[in-house]
């Protein structure tokens, strides 16, 4: 069991330390506050740069958990686990991914997305048994989140799930981190002090955020959800993503706004099938065995076939 954190140990972090080029921020005037916060934030591009080495090994790892079946599974406590329910809750309807491929996991459970659950990082007892929860098994990647590095919750939570063989990744904003024992990859943009001190859902939450976003995103463009940079396994769910559908069929199949709906309602709103169907000249259920076929790869599908006049 990890010893308490201590005044001392919240002192040594970055966020918790003064940020020089802030101090004055309450007397400025409100665009010159806000251009202080911008130039702050500038910063966090280049400390999330600093660490794509470690984040495409993280990318890597979930890829080849979702070609066996396993899962990415974020789990953390505040700001924190609320970035990683949000990412998870996103890849649905951009990658038609079903909600139990990518799963969030907050300290305090559902109320904790609105409201601050007091104590919940704390219990590292906890974080390991709201994984057992959700049935993490060695197939999975684990993704723990914490901007200090230290929160038990978390700890406890990465402990847990390498110890049923999962791959573990820490993420955070402190280098050396705690968690980084518990984890096989380790990623830590340092993005400096906050612009309020120990604010971490300012720069350091950003700077999350950035990584979720690749780590998700990166690894479904891996398994073959994209083709190009058109989410061509976008979930038709509203008119919004109606339209984009369409739009994508037009710019990879070259058929006009009217063919494309129809071939879209023919297809079942499965925007890949609709692709094959017209650029192989197939019916809906050949289009998808030849999906199936190729693990659901636009590209190994479909070649280099260029879309028909």
């Amino acid at each position: 069991m990890s010893r308490p954190f201590t005044t001392t140990d919240l002192q040594t972090l970055a966020s918790e330390q003064r940020n020089p080029r802030t101090g004055d921020i309450d007397m400025l005037p409100t665009p010159d506050l806000l251009a202080r916060i911008n130039a702050e934030d500038a910063g966090v591009a280049r400390a999330v740069e600093h660490e794509i080495p470690q984040i495409a090994r993280a990318v890597d790892a979930a890829a080849a958990a979702f070609r066996q079946g396993g899962r990415l599974i974020y789990i953390g406590a505040g700001t924190s686990g609320r970035l990683g329910v949000l990412d998870a809750s996103e890849c649905p309807p951009t990658f038609s991914a079903p909600p139990e491929m990518v799963v969030g996991v907050i300290a305090g459970g559902e109320r904790a997305l609105r409201h601050a659950v007091e104590g919940a990082e704390d219990d590292a007892a906890q974080g390991a048994e709201d994984l057992r929860k959700v049935r993490v098994t060695a197939a999975d990647v684990v993704v723990g989140i914490t901007a200090s590095g230290r929160t038990p919750y978390v700890i406890g939570a990465l402990r847990y799930a390498r110890g049923l063989g999962a791959r573990t990744v820490a993420l955070t904003c402190v280098p050396a981190a705690a968690l980084a024992d518990h984890a096989d990859i380790s990623i830590a943009p340092e993005v400096g002090p906050e612009v309020l001190t120990g604010s971490t859902r300012m720069k350091s939450g950003t700077a999350q955020k950035m990584v979720l976003n690749m780590i998700s995103t990166g690894a479904m463009i891996r398994i073959g959800k994209t083709y190009q940079n058109l989410m061509v396994d976008v979930s038709v769910s509203n008119e919004k993503l109606q339209a984009r559908a369409v739009g994508i069929l037009c710019a990879v199949a070259g058929v006009s706004g009217d063919a494309a709906t129809q071939l879209l309602d023919a297809a079942g709103g499965d925007v890949k099938a609709a692709i094959v169907m017209h650029l192989g000249g197939v019916g809906p259920d050949e289009a998808r065995a030849r999906l199936a076929r190729a693990g659901g790869v636009l590209r190994d599908v479909i070649g280099g076939a260029s879309p028909s006049p």
